[in-house]
């Protein structure tokens, strides 16, 4: 199945948090929290401003993005748990840090 999200809407894919901490301690799959972290697998064209004008996303496909902690609708698409949510959701893209000195 192919879905297309509308307006402002993405369609994101959890990324899964780390099962160690930093000093080597295995966390169980019950004190885990669900990621706050994904990727973007689909876009939306974008949402319409008050003269009917589309303004588009500032995020597309395959970028990777932070997310607050109840945002967007889990559903479930081909067996796989994705995440539909407004681009208003989404706190912000995380950037790789070779392409960050480089602006710098």
């Amino acid at each position: 199945m192919h879905f297309r999200p509308l307006h402002d809407r993405v369609v994101v894919r959890r990324i899964d948090a780390e099962e160690k901490t930093t000093g080597g301690i295995i966390i169980p799959d019950t004190a885990k929290e669900k990621p706050q972290e994904g990727q973007i697998v689909a876009a939306g064209p974008g949402a319409r401003n008050e003269k009917g004008e589309l303004v588009p996303l500032d995020v597309k496909a395959g970028d990777h993005i932070l997310f607050g902690k109840w945002s967007g609708t889990e559903v479930k698409i081909d067996g796989e748990e994705l995440l539909i949510m407004k681009e208003s959701d989404i706190l912000g893209v995380v950037e790789k840090v070779g392409t960050i000195k480089k602006a710098a």
